[in-house]
């Protein structure tokens, strides 16, 4: 009994090492500068961003063509992508194109393959999805069609990937950033769909780091909990990032591992949230605090501009 006591102990420490190592980095990482500014143009001339129009997918848009590369902006809503569009090539000077997709549907992607066709591209921004409400709610309360959700979060990203990493494996080399969420972490009961589809992203994303690691490719999965974007409603707080903020401190993180919530703050809360232990977490308290205190907290900070 005592050399298990022992064992476990010393499991215990090696796991609190772990996480401390990787806070360290982190730590460092966000106030010192050390990814080179032409890393990122080394992957190839093209980034592609899903969701481009508005939010992080934005943000992504702007901060690679400030970095040199050309951007495809992929999204629903053709006004906003001209917009962002003329925005950029006028403020960067980088080549942009735009295609327009409504990711809810499953028979865009022969289109989107076509019109990707011949581009070099060298970085795949997964960000486009759907939250059905910001308000935790039961599953058989949650509003919206269930199955547009799962294209958006989920079957884009398959196919997204499966568009750009053939061509990456044969030129060894490619950046795939795929923003999941916080709520993958750990099943998140009141978002439970929107929970468990960022849970596939976070899997899917870690196991193809795995398998394309020694091909040359980076594939990066990013957890952050709340941005202040549409889909949040531009929800405000200490601990809440502006899709720009958000984007700016995650791009140093690329070459950091297989994955990172992308930005230190959100590492300090997932720390702190995965840390509660599920009998609590999971508990009826728990969840009727969620119902009540944090639904009257969010429809105080929320703005609806």
């Amino acid at each position: 009994m005592e050399k298990l006591f022992i064992a476990a102990g010393l499991f215990v420490g090696l796991v609190c090492l772990v996480k401390c190592m990787r806070f360290s980095q982190h730590l460092f990482l966000r106030f010192c500068k050390t990814l080179p500014s032409s890393f990122l143009r080394s992957m190839g001339q093209w980034a592609v961003i899903t969701g481009a129009g508005d939010g992080i997918g934005k943000a992504y848009s702007f901060e690679l063509a400030r970095h040199g590369l050309n951007v495809v902006l992929i999204s629903r809503t053709l006004e906003k992508l001209q917009t962002v569009a003329e925005e950029i090539e006028r403020t960067t000077g980088s080549r942009v194109k735009i295609v327009q997709a409504d990711f809810a549907r499953e028979d865009i992607y022969d289109h989107i393959k076509g019109q990707l066709e011949g581009l070099e591209i060298g970085i795949l921004v997964n960000n486009v999805g759907m939250l059905p409400s910001i308000f935790p709610s039961h599953f058989l309360s949650t509003p919206g069609e269930s199955q547009n959700l799962i294209h958006c979060n989920i079957t884009s990203v398959v196919k997204m990937t499966q568009l750009v990493l053939k061509h990456m494996e044969s030129r060894r080399k490619g950046l795939i950033l795929n923003i999941s969420s916080g709520a993958a972490l750990r099943p998140w009961p009141l978002y439970s769909l929107y929970s468990a589809s960022k849970a596939f992203v976070y899997t899917f994303s870690k196991a193809l780091s795995v398998e394309y690691r020694d091909k040359g490719i980076i594939i990066q999965v990013l957890t952050p909990y709340s941005i202040s974007t549409p889909m949040t409603k531009y929800l405000s707080n200490k601990m809440t990032k502006t899709a720009d903020e958000f984007v700016k401190e995650s791009l140093k993180y690329v070459t950091i591992g297989a994955e990172t919530c992308g930005c230190l703050a959100h590492e300090i809360i997932a720390i702190i949230l995965n840390g509660i232990p599920s009998r609590i977490f999971y508990s009826s308290t728990a969840q009727r605090f969620l119902l009540t205190q944090y639904s009257d907290y969010l429809k105080r900070n929320i703005s609806n501009r």
